[in-house]
């Protein structure tokens, strides 16, 4: 009979945005060590499996096959290997073996089971990291994936747009997997002091040379702000005109950017060109953030137009911000829904202290003030855009809003 000390079972059908990783060892320890740096990679869902006796086949009794397989081989790599190649090859998940294989006859064997990669003892972090990239990359080559591509525009200057795009992007690199946070203000761009990164690289050098460039050389030229937020800007004392960008190029970065990470993050200028347009046409979601007065209502109520009439942007994809709620001013929510044709607002609470202080450190919000009702607006939102139900905690967040909003 077959034991499971520890199996954390996959879903029939992933609940969440992610890959599923399967960890198969006889070994505890080796286990335990390969599963603390599995979990770092992200836009995966690491799961183990422990046997302790009985089918050496790493597949044998799942319900549902992984998306990956991590196969820590023992003293029985003959049999395990063997019984992995019993299975049809398109039964096979993508696979990386590990563990006591220093023969010619086990590295062939892997090979022919379909391993990607053979990871000799002690397992590094990085390279097994590195191997899970690659193969995570290859998958999504093949089936064509593509990430999520969401702008975000201010209504009328210091709306409040950039501290939108970052804490949106940080929160979906730790709920939603691999995020890229771009900056397309390409002379007074600001994402990178917002998160304290120092960019080596910036978005124009990519544009130059993105016919030249794949993932990991995408990769290579953002700022990393942690393994699953990476930030790609101006650098200061860098000037740059939009006519100097090409609209192709914008596309091929965007195309490639989609196809590299999970979530793409833009933050757009204030403006309505050529770059701003094509960002905009293939963006699934666009945000638009206003504050309660006279003269934001006017500029968003007309960008509004333009986005929905000249653009195409559809309207289930179109989001209104209010930044800085007030219920008290004199240019109420209804206000704003009616000038700008919008059923739903998103509302985020004035924190001016918070705010300061986190944009001053560069930490973002759910870091600095994890239980602030601004954070808690912010996290609202990108549950919304991982599609997930706010409703895990409605009492939560509704008496955290009332308590602020007074309502």
């Amino acid at each position: 009979m077959l034991k499971l000390r520890e199996v954390s079972a996959l879903p029939s059908a992933p609940a969440e945005q992610g890959l599923h990783l399967l960890i198969s060892s006889r070994d505890t320890e080796a286990l335990q060590h390969l599963h603390g740096i599995c979990r770092r990679a992200p836009g995966m869902h690491v799961n183990t499996r422990l046997v302790s006796n009985g089918h050496t086949d790493p597949l044998y009794g799942l319900d549902h096959k992984p998306d990956f397989l991590l196969l820590r081989v023992s003293h029985l790599w003959r049999e395990e290997l063997a019984a992995l190649l019993q299975h049809p090859i398109q039964d096979r998940p993508p696979l990386l073996v590990c563990g006591p294989l220093d023969e010619r006859e086990g590295i062939r064997l892997a090979m022919q089971a379909g391993a990607r990669d053979f990871l000799p003892e002690p397992v590094a972090a990085e390279e097994l990291l590195a191997a899970l990239g690659r193969m995570l990359m290859e998958t999504r080559s093949s089936s064509g994936a593509t990430g999520k591509l969401v702008a975000v525009m201010n209504a009328k200057g210091g709306s409040g747009a950039t501290l939108l795009a970052c804490n949106l992007a940080h929160q979906l690199s730790a709920k939603g997997g691999r995020t890229l946070l771009l900056d397309l203000d390409l002379q007074f761009g600001s994402v990178a002091h917002y998160l304290d990164v120092q960019p080596s690289h910036s978005h124009v050098e990519v544009l130059q040379q993105i016919e030249e460039m794949d993932s990991v050389a995408l990769r290579g030229f953002c700022s990393h702000f942690s393994p699953s937020l990476h930030v790609l800007g101006g650098r200061e004392n860098e000037l740059c005109l939009p006519q100097d960008v090409h609209i192709e190029n914008l596309e091929a970065l965007l195309q490639l950017a989609r196809s590299t990470y999970d979530w793409v993050v833009v933050d757009l200028p204030r403006q309505i060109d050529h770059l701003t347009g094509i960002t905009l046409e293939q963006a699934d979601r666009v945000y638009i953030v206003v504050q309660q007065s006279l003269s934001h209502l006017k500029d968003a109520s007309r960008l509004a137009r333009i986005l929905r009439d000249e653009l195409g942007v559809r309207g289930e994809n179109l989001q209104v911000v209010v930044n800085r709620y007030n219920k008290a001013a004199p240019v109420t929510l209804r206000d704003i829904a009616t000038a700008l044709r919008c059923n739903e607002l998103q509302q985020v609470p004035n924190d001016f202290a918070v705010v300061s202080q986190s944009q001053n450190t560069g930490v973002p919000l759910d870091l600095h003030a994890p239980r602030a009702p601004i954070t808690l607006a912010m996290q609202a939102l990108s549950k919304d855009l991982l599609g997930q139900q706010a409703g895990a905690e409605p009492g939560v967040l509704k008496r955290a809003f009332s308590r602020f909003f007074g309502e």
